[in-house]
């Protein structure tokens, strides 16, 4: 694999994620938003299952070292809490304004593996950053 595959993956991941912002606001309406994050985890948690045992990934979680359960466990209550965030926001809000507020991740992130990671971007990157933090804004902004 090539470095310029993380693009492709990356666009995907672009692509499915304004997929589930979509369907997701069709399918919270009339809803408690709690409850939808909760059928939608345990739907990703059964096809993320099958899909580790079928293409026989499956090794014993129990041996994995200290460090990575600390930092999935970590990660795993970030996504639980940002879900249930953005599954609120979304039925409450126009999903046009909401999705695009939530893409606020990518300034922070670029922010944390900074302070966090020593990641040092060049400054086109910090450019690109700002306006995605720009656009963010301006989009939420009531007009």
């Amino acid at each position: 694999m090539t470095s310029t595959h993380w693009f492709f993956w990356a666009l995907m991941s672009a692509v499915f994620a304004a997929l589930t912002a979509i369907f997701a606001k069709a399918g919270v309406q009339g809803m408690d938003p709690d409850l939808a994050t909760w059928i939608r985890t345990v739907l990703i948690t059964s096809l993320l299952t099958a899909f580790v045992w079928i293409g026989g990934k499956w090794s014993n979680p129990l041996l994995l070292p200290p460090r990575v359960w600390l930092f999935l466990t970590l990660s795993a209550l970030a996504t639980g809490a940002s879900w249930l965030c953005y599954f609120r926001a979304i039925q409450i809000g126009d999903v046009s304004k909401v999705a695009p507020v939530d893409k606020l991740s990518v300034v922070l992130v670029a922010l944390f593996a900074f302070v966090f990671l020593g990641e040092r971007p060049a400054v086109q990157e910090w450019t690109g950053i700002a306006l995605i933090a720009a656009g963010a804004l301006l989009l939420a902004i009531k007009a």
